[in-house]
């Protein structure tokens, strides 16, 4: 076989299960919007369940739920029945995936759940499977055209079914009322992390920021600069800042002035700032479009939060 015709089975492929894809739309009804309700306001945790490919989707659907927030687990119900039971509890919710929703493996599980109470939540193909009859949720997927060559390995199933996880996890972020920062608090590390790292999170603030009143020496200015090891100082009046003095431009300073004469005579006036809210790699940006290694961060109103050196950002991977 000619690599053109690998290229034009898998573009075939890819148009089946696109074409496919459209049914979704049907399973957006009052049964999706109860699960969302029902998903969100969990008081325990949300238990993935399903079998072979189906498995895997519920694997990943529980990774993205719990990275928006919501305390979830995978459980395999074929190792359930020997044991793993105990993990279910009366507040927790079962969301359990299978296309068919009559595999053997759930039965045990879906009398455990509906003797003791326990929600459960069904996807499956079937309406009259042993899946949904059990569910107090049912949420009925579209039967859809497999997009293998003989048209019966999952690949259009597993898709829909995953896109309808997903969906789910969309519909509930937006019930939650979820942000950029409060997913960050989920993703420490990764790129995800580093990518919705922010000044404020990172900056030096309080009173390790180095300042000074406008009234004191060059002096004085150089002894706080080497006391906060940030390479400037703020120089302060009433609380308000007016300029900044670098070591730099001390040291230059006293090739023309006395370290008795006041600050305000080598400071700059037109310190550059950003917002406590802009991203690391936005201010490593600013930083090396302005040739600089410190940023003042001040907060919406006005009012200064801190310091951002460059070393913070390195320090963290933003590079």
């Amino acid at each position: 076989m000619s690599k053109k015709n690998y290229i034009k089975i898998g573009k075939k492929s890819a148009a089946v299960q696109i074409s496919e894809l459209k049914k979704i739309n049907k399973v957006f009804n009052s049964s999706f919007a109860k699960a969302v309700d029902v998903l969100a306001t969990c008081k325990g945790k949300v238990i993935c369940a399903g079998v072979g490919k189906s498995g895997l989707i519920a694997r990943k659907v529980s990774a993205t739920l719990s990275s928006i927030g919501v305390s979830s687990f995978f459980c395999d119900p074929g190792t359930a029945r020997h044991g793993d039971m105990g993990q279910i509890e009366k507040k927790d919710v079962l969301l359990i995936f299978s296309y068919s929703g009559n595999s053997e493996e759930l039965a045990d599980m879906l009398n455990y759940a509906n003797r003791f109470s326990i929600k459960v939540i069904g996807i499956a193909s079937l309406k009259d499977s042993i899946l949904l009859k059990a569910s107090d949720i049912k949420l009925l997927l579209p039967k859809v055209k497999e997009a293998d060559i003989s048209s019966i390995v999952p690949t259009s199933s597993t898709t829909i079914t995953l896109v309808l996880g997903d969906s789910l996890c969309a519909a509930i972020q937006y019930k939650k009322k979820f942000s950029k920062e409060i997913f960050k608090r989920y993703h420490k590390g990764g790129s995800l992390g580093k990518n919705l790292l922010l000044v404020k999170d990172i900056m030096t603030s309080g009173k390790k920021i180095p300042t000074i009143d406008k009234n004191k020496t060059i002096g004085d200015a150089a002894k706080v600069i080497s006391a906060k090891k940030l390479g400037l100082v703020l120089v302060m009046k009433k609380n308000k800042l007016i300029s900044i003095a670098t070591d730099g431009d001390c040291r230059r300073g006293l090739a023309k002035f006395s370290k008795n004469d006041k600050i305000e005579k080598i400071a700059n006036r037109n310190p550059f700032k950003i917002n406590e809210d802009t991203t690391a790699y936005k201010a490593l940006s600013i930083m090396n479009q302005k040739k600089i290694t410190s940023l003042v961060v001040s907060s919406k109103s006005g009012n200064i939060k801190g310091i951002c050196h460059i070393h913070h950002l390195l320090s963290h991977g933003i590079k």
